[in-house]
């Protein structure tokens, strides 16, 4: 089975178009920094 690449959001009048590749990539982005600042941490 394909996996989806976008997911279509109807909000009111208006309509988006979601890039979940990008997403996804930005969740990955967000958790590799907050395990850098958890090590800083723990090295003080």
């Amino acid at each position: 089975m394909e996996e989806k690449k976008q997911k279509v959001v109807l909000d009111g009048n208006a309509f988006y178009e979601i890039d979940l590749e990008c997403v996804r990539k930005k969740q990955k982005e967000r958790q590799t920094p907050q395990k850098k600042n958890q090590q800083k941490g723990q090295r003080n």
